[in-house]
């Protein structure tokens, strides 16, 4: 694996789920990853979700720039490798192009909160789920990447979407 591990989070509209992992992973990565998030064509939201932002700005952890993009944007030849795909809305998982490299993915199906209405439930299932994702990529940072079995790699990765 190259110095940087770049890892990509997909959901539906690329406004939350994945907003919040891509932003989780930066701030604990130390600059050993480079988190990405994208969505699915056509789904895409206008912009990152209200939830989003609060839940980041509520654990003091940087709000990606950039506004929601499709999966299109990360899946060209040209796009940076990721050595690993991490699905985090069960529907998208099997629509998804064929990532460049042959990344290791995981599907962590995680609920649209964003559905949930009303903006002051949403904004705790937000908070809820951020931790949620903290959890799992506290322990996904902690994995020993280089130097390891692949296949060990891809079974932790997978494994960790059955935390609770």
């Amino acid at each position: 694996m190259s110095k940087h591990s770049v890892v990509i989070f997909v959901s539906q509209r690329n406004s939350l789920r994945s907003i919040l992992a891509q932003a989780c992973l930066a701030h604990l990565g130390s600059g050993r990853f480079l988190a990405l998030s994208c969505g699915w064509p056509g789904m895409l939201a206008d912009a990152i979700h209200p939830a989003a932002i609060g839940a980041l700005n509520s654990a003091s952890m940087p709000i990606p720039n950039h506004r929601p993009r499709d999966w299109n944007d990360l899946a060209r030849p040209s796009a940076a490798r990721a050595e690993f795909v991490i699905t985090l809305d069960e529907t998208t998982s099997s629509f998804q192009p064929r990532w460049p490299g042959q990344p290791d993915s995981a599907l962590w199906a995680f609920p649209d909160v964003a559905a949930a209405g009303d903006p002051e439930k949403v904004a705790h299932l937000a908070i809820q789920m951020l931790y949620a994702l903290r959890r799992r990529l506290e322990l996904f940072v902690s994995l020993p990447l280089q130097g390891t079995d692949r296949a060990a790699i891809r079974s932790d990765l997978r494994d960790l979407a059955h935390m609770r």
